[in-house]
């Protein structure tokens, strides 16, 4: 057994038969959600599996990254759309930080101005 398989399992029959007996009421309403979440409606069931893409690589989750990628591939989507989602996520997740250094450079003048007055 390789470290990634110890780290990251392989899913398995087994795992999701075992998921489904500890917990049987949550797993059939995930189940139910994740079904109705992915349905045609306004978006594209395909556009819905590229966004679960770019998604999946800010939530890091190699099981959702594998698995929502090859959903979106078999809903017709190309390596193209694919990689301009990543790159999209990508963008987002640094675009946050970069936004957030505002709360550094506030908390620095508050703390700065009670120096100079305190």
């Amino acid at each position: 057994m390789s470290d990634s398989d110890v780290l990251y399992p392989k899913p398995t029959k087994a795992f999701a038969d075992k998921r489904r007996e500890l917990a049987p009421d949550q797993d059939a309403a995930f189940r139910a959600f994740s079904e109705a979440v992915f349905r045609d409606g306004a978006l594209p069931r395909k556009m819905k599996q590229i966004i679960a893409v770019a998604v999946a690589h800010v939530t890091q989750c190699p099981y959702c990254i594998q698995g929502h990628t090859k959903a979106a591939i078999r809903d017709g989507a190309t390596q193209e759309e694919l990689m301009e989602a990543i790159w999209v996520a990508a963008e987002m997740r640094a675009g946050g930080a970069f936004a957030h250094s505002n709360l550094a450079l506030a908390t620095f003048d508050r703390i700065d101005a009670q120096k100079k007055t305190g």
